[in-house]
């Protein structure tokens, strides 16, 4: 199908919306041993607006190199990046007693000089061996090896920002669903107007729509044969129209739906994977974005276990890689433990071949679990972990949102 996806830029982000990060890493050269029969197990403190911050204590050392730590750009100066902040160095006691090495106050600004292989040095001061002595030079070198504000962008961020969430819809038509003209077919529609595939667009789609600006959506129809050859087909346009596969919100999709069924022959295998290819196509076109503008989600309604699972898994594979997220809602009362495999809450999902997905991007519910529940409580279910897999793509690529001020 030769289509392209439409976005707009919506409300630019402020900067009260986001989380600015200090990404700290520090070091410390010839400190005063304050160990009598050992050396110092030396560790630092940032003295924060509200607590501290501290460090790993190194055991046995002079010239310790703590690890690299992060702390709120807020908590660390209240936002002011040249308000003074204090770092503190201290010789670990099992007590609680720890000696008192020396300090330094700086700003933040000034510890972001050291950037690109440029270190900062402090003097570790004691204030008081500073009075005692007129030779007193420190305590030893404080070493700020590096130091960066990074913002820390979330899923709202990104949608003020002018993400597009592209969401297009797969449905299963294959013959296990039943004849739709019988009542107990799963695509049967009662006369409420309903049945289990309607409910879960109707709780999905109506939020999942205020995400993209046109609410112009492809809807995919998979396990059916078609007119007028009868070929069985994993990838058509349920309206029919293979260059334009858009329906106008969900009242469309439903629309499209119901205009479908009675033109159509399930059939099968229930296969996953064309769909799946077919989204990650036009995901992998917006890998070339330089900001978060667009990020794809698949929804796919099925009553059953599926067919092609090796070329499933690797097609997820590869679609974790891209700006792309993959819900699967389970309709009918099938066994889908298969489904359960897909989702890697528990564990990352693996191709066939061996080759681990990047990061976990299916998430699978049981409409069987949510029947008697309001439809805002399988919404919920269905989207809890779409904003993060958003936020974890855009964070891993260093994509900022499309209309956000710098720091």
């Amino acid at each position: 199908m030769a289509y392209t996806y439409s976005s707009s830029s919506a409300a630019p982000v402020g900067s009260q919306y986001c989380v600015c990060r200090v990404e700290l890493s520090v070091s410390c050269q010839n400190l005063l041993d304050r160990d009598v029969a050992s050396k110092s197990d030396p560790f630092c403190v940032l003295l924060l607006e509200v607590n501290e911050k501290w460090t790993e204590v190194i055991k046995y050392t002079l010239d310790p190199v703590w690890k690299p730590f992060t702390v709120p750009l807020q908590s660390l100066c209240n936002g002011d990046i040249e308000k003074p902040i204090k770092i503190v160095c201290h010789d670990y006691d099992n007590d609680g007693g720890h000696d008192f090495i020396g300090e330094f106050q700086t700003t933040a600004i000034k510890l972001c000089e050291a950037h690109d292989g440029l270190s900062v040095e402090f003097d570790c001061i004691n204030p008081k061996k500073q009075k005692k002595k007129r030779s007193y030079k420190n305590s030893g070198v404080i070493i700020i090896k590096s130091c960066k504000i990074t913002r820390d962008y979330s899923f709202l961020d990104y949608i003020l920002g002018g993400c597009q969430l592209m969401f297009t819809v797969g449905i299963d038509f294959t013959a296990s669903n039943g004849n739709p003209r019988d009542a107990s077919s799963l695509h049967h529609i009662n006369p409420m107007g309903t049945n289990e595939y309607l409910s879960a667009l109707w709780s999905v789609g109506q939020i999942i729509q205020d995400y993209d600006s046109d609410k112009l959506f492809p809807a995919l129809g998979f396990g059916a044969q078609l007119p007028p050859d009868w070929k069985v087909s994993h990838e058509f346009a349920i309206n029919f129209n293979p260059t334009s596969p858009f329906c106008s919100g969900v009242e469309g999709i439903i629309e499209a739906y119901s205009s479908c069924l009675p033109h159509i022959r399930f059939y099968g295998p229930t296969n996953f994977s064309p769909i799946i290819n077919h989204v990650a196509r036009f995901a992998a076109q917006a890998t070339q974005q330089q900001t978060a503008g667009q990020y794809f989600t698949l929804l796919i309604i099925t009553d059953g276990v599926i067919s092609d699972m090796d070329e499933t898994r690797h097609a997820i594979v590869q679609a974790s890689k891209l700006p792309m997220s993959i819900i699967i809602i389970g309709v009918g009362n099938a066994d889908f433990s298969a489904m359960e495999f897909l989702d890697g809450d528990n564990r990352m999902l693996r191709s066939h071949t061996g080759e681990e997905a990047s990061r976990d991007i299916v998430q699978f519910v049981p409409f069987r679990e949510f029947r008697n529940a309001p439809k805002e409580t399988l919404a919920k279910a269905v989207l809890a972990e779409l904003p993060q897999q958003v936020v974890d793509y855009f964070k891993s690529h260093n994509l900022p949102p499309i209309k956000a001020e710098g720091v």
